[in-house]
């Protein structure tokens, strides 16, 4: 008797050839369904380096950044802008609007730390800035 062999997950991935070379703003965020655990300081450095220089990265566990507006109006076109993108890529980012100014927070609430869709997130967030 002949037992037919299951495709594991690993059999039906197709390398990507360059991927290292596309830009974070222009690679999808991934969904988490936890169980992986949150990136490292030396996971992370390499990935902030990619982003504005305004990111913040705070106790490994979440980035932030603070942009200025000339006006309330102008902060809340951005957020709903910012909103747009993080709908589009199912991967929500935390906000705080004020006159003049928004801070976006990022990180997987799933896992409560950083995975690299919240620099992919990041990057998008920054090309609209």
């Amino acid at each position: 008797m002949r037992r037919s062999r299951k495709k594991s997950k690993v059999d039906k991935m197709i390398p990507i050839y360059g991927a290292d070379l596309v830009s974070l703003k222009d690679k999808r965020c991934i969904p988490c369904e936890g169980g992986i655990p949150p990136l490292k300081s030396e996971e992370i450095i390499p990935l902030i380096q990619q982003i504005n220089d305004d990111w913040t990265v705070i106790a490994d566990h979440h980035i932030e950044r603070e942009f200025k507006f000339s006006n309330f109006q102008n902060a809340l076109d951005f957020v709903n802008h910012a909103g747009k993108i993080c709908e589009d890529e199912g991967h929500h980012a935390d906000f705080e609007l004020s006159w003049g100014r928004v801070k976006v927070m990022i990180w997987t609430h799933k896992i409560d730390g950083l995975t690299e869709s919240d620099f992919f997130l990041a990057a998008k967030i920054d090309d609209i800035s």
